[in-house]
């Protein structure tokens, strides 16, 4: 338990400097921005595939593919019914968007961005608590090593844009550390729910998969493809996913 909680507080904290080396970089361009996100988003397809995916395979038993498979869509289902629930920012805060100022809109942009961030890292936590139920401690290190990593450049990217939008040091400081608590409950609620029964091993594996794969092709692909640097995106994507496989070789 003491190796899960460490593990909590690790990938949590990852969001954390990343947003202390966010302020490092107060103005990164577009290119910047999506190299680093692109990197981020190569480790995390990485992690989603060699640690979550097939490991669910593995441990599934006669029926492995059926709950594979079933176990994806459902994480992607459920993270996509979770963003539409999530109420649009302009709602929240009662802001007509067709009449506020520019830097209004920038600002909103930024928190839904942020919100989304959030969003994704409550299924990111659960699949580093989930893979500890496999019972193999490095490969679980791995995964949660993995989603660590992807957390730094993530921290770094939401750090820019808020302060951009006129926000102050502190309360864009809070925002990035709130991001972080949320991965550090869903480790908690991950490896707490296979605890209860090994059983939902395989299907939890495969849906936690789901939902990272959900957030690399709805959130971070798009993003980094929507300024001019898909070329770049693309290869720092590459050069993630190859980072992840060396760890998975120096590690396995």
């Amino acid at each position: 338990m003491q190796i899960v909680l460490l593990t909590a507080l690790g990938v949590g904290g990852a969001t954390v400097i990343g947003a202390l080396l966010g302020f490092l970089f107060k103005k990164p361009s577009h290119k910047m921005n999506d190299i680093i996100l692109s990197f981020a988003a190569g480790v995390m397809l990485a992690a989603a595939v060699i640690g979550l995916i097939l490991p669910s395979l593995e441990y599934g038993g006669k029926f492995s593919i059926l709950i594979t498979v079933v176990g994806i869509f459902c994480g992607a289902i459920c993270l996509n019914l979770v963003d539409k629930l999530v109420p649009h920012l302009h709602k929240m805060t009662g802001v007509d968007q067709e009449t506020h100022s520019e830097k209004t809109e920038q600002l909103n942009k930024v928190l839904l961005f942020v919100i989304a961030i959030a969003i994704h890292n409550l299924p990111e936590g659960i699949a580093a608590g989930v893979s500890f139920g496999t019972g193999d401690a490095a490969q679980a290190l791995t995964v949660a090593g993995g989603i660590a990593l992807q957390n730094i450049p993530e921290g770094m990217v939401i750090i820019a844009p808020m302060l951009a939008s006129g926000m102050s040091s502190g309360r864009t400081f809070v925002i990035a550390l709130m991001t972080g608590v949320v991965e550090v409950l869903g480790t908690l609620i991950g490896f707490f729910a296979v605890s209860i029964s090994t059983a939902i091993l395989p299907f939890a594996l495969a849906f936690a998969g789901g939902t990272m794969l959900y957030v690399i092709s709805d959130e971070m692909i798009p993003e980094t493809h929507s300024h001019g640097s898909e070329r770049a995106a693309t290869y720092s994507l590459l050069a993630g996913f190859a980072l992840m496989l060396l760890f998975d070789v120096l590690l396995g």
